[in-house]
């Protein structure tokens, strides 16, 4: 029996606690328990979790990239800065930011791989090099519409604007009816994105590959798989996938607003260690990842609705996410 009891806490602990949230908040309050209160915690963490899978990429190769909120956020502030102040087509800026964010993956890969900077001293170098540019960009000032040119000599007002095909990225809404709102834009780039990187890694040889490099390099090597091409992949895929979520994150407010994609950093690591103890996989995992991150919006969620003060917010999450995962590895400790 207690074997059982265990087994079920190992793989469904996580799971569970999550029900039981949602359960707790459902009681606590009506407005929680509804189709659309779902899709606007869906949408709240489509961003997280995309910038999320992009770390779990990196620790899937037994490293770290911790530039992805920074990386994030230069996405936000080039892209809108294209369209505001170069005017730019929207299509164009994002191309050009999506280009941008494979070439901080391929410096990443290139101080981690041919100088062996330790991955986060690595990243941590590259997050300061993106904060560094959003701010050099606009020269500290955030985009809007009717913003001073900060390259102008004479400081004339800019004359672009971001589209409202930009705008529908992460605003916009499909599959509307009468009754029904209909599926938020954001919340269909995260499901595909979480759908073909599932697919990727526990499908393909391309991701049996990854998981064989991040258990044993040498052993990888050995096997005849091209180990840096698969790291110098991972912390690519990382970097554009940071740069998505700052396209969604920029579509989403309308606007630059500097530094924005900071938060996402410690949510997404906390996101993709969680993703460990998800059904006793006990290796990042896509869908371990995506529960952390649902995990994280259901509780945001439902603390704001109870008119919980914002500045114990985090130490809540913190304590709950701490305990569901001090719970697990200890439960996994005493199974072994």
């Amino acid at each position: 029996m207690k074997d059982r009891m265990t087994n079920f806490l190992l793989k469904y602990g996580v799971i569970t606690a999550l029900v039981v949230l949602i359960v707790f908040f459902s009681l606590s309050t009506r407005a929680f328990f509804s189709l659309d209160n779902f899709f606007d915690i869906l949408r709240a963490v489509s961003i997280l979790t995309i910038v999320a899978i992009g770390v779990t990429f990196s620790v899937v190769v037994n490293g770290m990239d911790v530039s992805v909120g920074a990386v994030t956020g230069f996405a936000v502030i080039f892209s809108t800065a294209l369209m505001v102040i170069w005017q730019i087509p929207w299509y164009i800026a994002i191309i050009g930011a999506l280009l941008a964010g494979i070439g901080i993956g391929l410096l990443n890969s290139f101080l981690i791989l041919k100088l062996r900077i330790p991955d986060l001293l690595a990243t941590l170098g590259t997050l300061y090099l993106a904060q560094g540019l959003q701010m050099w960009i606009t020269k500290g000032d955030a985009v809007y519409r009717g913003m001073t040119n900060p390259w102008d000599p004479m400081r004339q007002v800019t004359k672009g604007f971001i589209p409202k095909e930009f705008l529908t990225i992460g605003q916009g809404f499909v599959f509307k009816t009468e009754n029904f709102r209909g599926i938020p834009v954001p919340v269909i780039i995260m499901l595909c994105v979480v759908l073909i990187t599932w697919f990727l890694l526990e499908f393909t040889r391309f991701g049996r590959a990854f998981y064989a490099v991040g258990g044993n390099i040498e052993a990888a090597r050995l096997a005849g798989i091209p180990v840096k091409k698969y790291r110098t992949a991972a912390y690519v895929i990382s970097a554009l996938l940071a740069t998505l979520g700052g396209l969604v994150l920029a579509s989403r407010i309308g606007s630059g607003a500097v530094k924005a994609g900071d938060p996402y950093l410690l949510d997404a690591v906390a996101s993709t260690y969680f993703g460990f103890a998800v059904l006793g996989v006990r290796r990042p995992n896509v869908w371990g990842t995506f529960l952390g991150a649902v995990f994280v919006g259901v509780m945001l969620n439902g603390l704001t609705m109870l008119n919980t003060p914002w500045y114990i917010q985090d130490f809540i999450k913190g304590l709950v996410l701490v305990s569901a995962l001090g719970i697990s590895f200890a439960i996994r400790k005493e199974s072994r």
